[in-house]
């Protein structure tokens, strides 16, 4: 008889095995959902689905009276440009710094401790330094994603790098390359699928600090949208919001999956 650990389920069991948790989170609100509003049609809390819909709807197609614009693609927008241009310089700054303390001692003996120590800095305690520093408009909410997990990058970066076979740096070097070619044609193109899966990895705290960030200043966006409301207990928006930052997020994980299978084919075969 096979061990369980040898046993692995076939692709339409796999399908059904990843919608069970779904479909039974769903059962469970859609039956609390029905309690609570067949003993008070006027209940806030758990909405039903199709109210939920006809809000999200409404959010989606329907201009604001007061600025013409349609509210959930505007904070989609403001929230979207944020999050890609805090990962963009995150991914940079972790490729560089992770790249150099990496591969060369005297930058690694330097700057190692200061990004282990920066990356214990739990971000959302110095948000109010964050704001006071760089003021209530975007680049403080850039700087927050940025502090984040810009060192979570650079120190997977760091542990990728050192993790390459030493023979290949061995080997460069009697073929006369330099440190500057060593890393620019050795290091760089096996870290760079693995930058990606890292970036894929921070998606989630980034959201985080996103969503903090917009909940304490910020005129528009999907985390401001989400505490506008919530003084009025409009779960018929917040839900919806949530769900859709959800999606915006399962969307990005598969984007940058996608991207690392086409650009780099042999990185998830050599894994797999």
């Amino acid at each position: 008889m096979k061990r369980l650990i040898n046993r692995h389920p076939t692709r339409p069991l796999s399908l059904a095995l990843g919608l069970l948790p779904f479909v039974l989170v769903l059962l469970v609100y859609l039956s609390a959902s029905t309690a609570r509003l067949a003993e008070n049609p006027d209940d806030r809390l758990l909405p039903s689905l199709s109210a939920m819909g006809e809000s999200f709807h409404r959010l989606a197609t329907v201009e604001n009276r007061r600025t013409g614009d349609i509210v959930l693609w505007v904070d989609t927008q403001a929230s979207l440009s944020r999050l890609g241009l805090g990962v963009l310089i995150s991914a940079l700054l972790g490729l560089a710094v992770g790249v150099a303390t990496g591969l060369i001692p005297f930058v690694r003996r330097t700057f190692s401790p200061f990004v282990a120590v920066v990356s214990m800095i739990p971000p959302l305690a110095v948000l109010p330094i964050v704001f006071i520093a760089f003021g209530v408009g975007e680049l403080s909410k850039v700087v927050l994603i940025v502090l984040g997990i810009a060192p979570f990058i650079m120190r997977d970066i760091q542990q990728r790098v050192e993790e390459l076979p030493r023979e290949q740096l061995t080997k460069a070097q009697t073929l006369g390359a330099s440190t500057w070619q060593i890393g620019l044609r050795v290091v760089l193109p096996q870290v760079l699928p693995r930058l990606l899966d890292a970036v894929r990895l921070s998606l989630g705290a980034a959201w985080l600090f996103l969503i903090a960030a917009e909940a304490i200043a910020a005129t528009e966006g999907l985390g401001y949208r989400i505490f506008l409301v919530r003084r009025y207990l409009d779960m018929e928006t917040i839900l919806p919001y949530v769900m859709w930052i959800s999606l915006l997020a399962v969307l990005l994980d598969l984007t940058l999956r996608l991207a690392t299978r086409m650009l780099f084919p042999w990185y998830r075969g050599g894994r797999s």
